[in-house]
């Protein structure tokens, strides 16, 4: 699957990257390339491969939730850029 330089553009554009032509190319081949290897891989017939069905087994043992001391509030702001009435700071995002 190719893309085309308009496909590339919008994936930068969603990803926040601006980007020479030259870069445009060169993402536009190596993104292509990507794709062609997964359609290859979707191509495989995996029907005969057995995958484990229980992510955990059954009998493992897992150790009690227990509740441990967090860190205090100085201890929280004490490497913040900016704090304010015992809060992190932070630049305001909306226009």
């Amino acid at each position: 699957m190719t893309l085309t330089l308009k496909e590339v553009e919008h994936i930068a554009l969603l990803a926040r990257l601006e980007l020479t032509q030259e870069e445009k190319e060169r993402y536009q081949q190596q993104l292509s390339d990507i794709l062609d290897h997964v359609a290859q891989l979707q191509a495989l017939d995996t029907s005969q491969i057995k995958t484990a069905s229980v992510v955990q087994p059954p009998l493992a043992r897992l150790r009690e939730d227990e509740a441990l001391h967090g860190l205090t509030t100085e201890q929280a702001l004490k490497n913040a850029p900016s704090a304010e009435k015992d809060q992190f700071r932070v630049p305001p995002v909306l226009d």
